[in-house]
């Protein structure tokens, strides 16, 4: 079963690009040995755009695009981290889109969504050790008792 989507760039300044999407997007990674750095997303979509509108990309293109809650909130944020933005940001209809330059050549879309998925994603639960979930279901049962 299919359970993800995993997303690359390629770069001829790749240690550069890592550590851009690392310490100015701040976007959660692991490192999976000498520098390779995947970047973990907790939510992903994907869709597959006709070629057959004047000008769509050619057949066989992929694009990466970012996504985001408040377009402005977080255009505001990354300026302040030293991302470049190419454009001001525009209502498309399907969403408010801009775009950011990326090291190594290219830009990024950057967009907030006006679609509503069928699927939001589950909010993560904070990894605890197993010891601290026990400690907490005990103190929880311990106030109800008391309470009683």
């Amino acid at each position: 079963m299919i359970r993800g989507v995993h997303a690359m760039f390629y770069s001829d300044r790749a240690a550069e690009l890592r550590s851009f999407f690392k310490e100015k997007l701040k976007l959660p990674c692991t490192d999976v040995g000498e520098g390779w750095l995947i970047f973990d997303f907790k939510e992903a979509d994907m869709g597959v755009h006709p070629t057959d509108s004047e000008g769509s990309a050619p057949s066989g293109t992929h694009d990466i695009s970012f996504y985001c809650d408040d377009i402005r909130e977080t255009v505001a944020d990354l300026k302040k981290r030293g991302v470049t933005f190419t454009e001001e940001i525009a209502d498309h209809g399907y969403a408010l889109v801009t775009h950011f330059e990326i090291p190594g050549g290219g830009q990024v879309q950057l967009y907030e969504p006006r679609y509503k998925k069928k699927t939001a994603a589950k909010p993560a639960r904070a990894a605890r050790p197993k010891k601290a979930r026990r400690a907490e279901k005990k103190k929880v049962a311990k106030k109800r008792r008391a309470k009683r």
